[in-house]
Formats: structure tokens, sequence, C-alpha cells
């Protein structure tokens, strides 16, 4: 009986040691896997960040691209008759959007909605400009009936899409 109460009176503070020290090391652990969540999302901020910003600028470069009156300009519409002019600037807006497809990557499901919603309404703008216009109308009078188009329109889509690229990006600041 001796022996036991002997026994048990090196194992049980061993025991109690033993259970501190354990509570010591995981503590530490749990810490350091703290600090190391840290250091890894400081640099992955580091490294996305820029890259989000320059996702943002191409996006608004797009959408700045194709506003109406900025599509039109670029395309000199007193050299072309209206059919030459409406798929060049059908293509302009296609090319323009597929080459910032990939930017959907960085920003919300929303945001890129109301990218795409932009691309469409500019591309509905063009399709019923063209529309309203005789077989033989030339570059100018497609400009001036895109133009007036943009000047009826309630809702302006790119205007909202740039607010959506925008506001996106000022919730990392």
């Amino acid at each position: 009986m001796d022996y036991l109460l002997d026994l048990l009176k090196i194992i049980l503070p061993a025991g109690i040691v033993l259970y501190g020290m354990y509570l010591v090391v995981v503590s530490f652990l749990s810490k350091e896997r703290e600090k190391l969540l840290i250091d890894l999302k400081t640099q992955n901020t580091q490294v996305v960040l820029p890259i989000r910003l320059q996702a943002a600028e191409r996006l608004c470069l797009l959408l700045e691209r194709i506003t109406p009156n900025n599509l039109v300009r670029r395309s000199n519409p007193s050299q072309f008759s209206a059919a030459e002019l409406h798929p060049q600037l059908l293509a302009e807006v296609r090319e323009e959007f597929n080459h910032n497809l990939s930017q959907q990557v960085y920003f919300s499901e929303e945001t890129w909605e109301a990218v795409r919603r932009a691309v469409e309404d500019v591309t509905t703008l063009l399709n019923l400009s063209r529309q309203s216009l005789h077989a033989e109308a030339s570059g100018m009078d497609l400009a001036k009936a895109i133009f007036a188009q943009s000047l009826e329109q309630k809702n302006d889509a790119i205007s909202y899409a740039l607010r959506q690229v925008k506001s996106e990006i000022q919730l990392h600041f």
C-alpha cells in the first residue's frame, strides 16, 4: 500500500507537469499558426492587390472605350456608310470585351454582371440605331442616331458598371 502511495506521489505531480507543458506547447503552436496565417495574408495582399487594381483599371478603360461618344469618335464616321460603320463598331465593342474577359476573376459576380450588361446595352444601342436608318444612310447619320439613342437612355449601364468597379476596389482601401 505504501508502495502505491509513493508511486502516486511521483506520478501525480509528473502528470500535472506534463499536462501543463502540453497546454504551453499547444498555445505556442496555435500562436505560431496564427502568425503564419497573418504573414501569408499579408504576402497575398501585396501580390493580389496590385493585380486587382490593374484589373479595375482595365475594366474602367473598357467601359470608357465603349461609351457611344468615345466609340463613334474613334471610328471617324464620315469615311464610311452606315452599313460599313455598324459592323466595325460592333466588332470594336466585342474585341474590347473579349480582350478584358479574364478580368472577371478579380471581381464579384455582381460587378462582372454589371460590366457585361453595359456591353450588351451598347451593342443593343448600336443595333437599334442602325435599324432606325435607311439602307443608304451615311456613317454620320449612324453616328447621329447613336448619339440620339444614347441621350434617350434612362438607365446608363456604363455609369452603373463604373460605379460598381470603383466601389468594389474601394472596399480594399
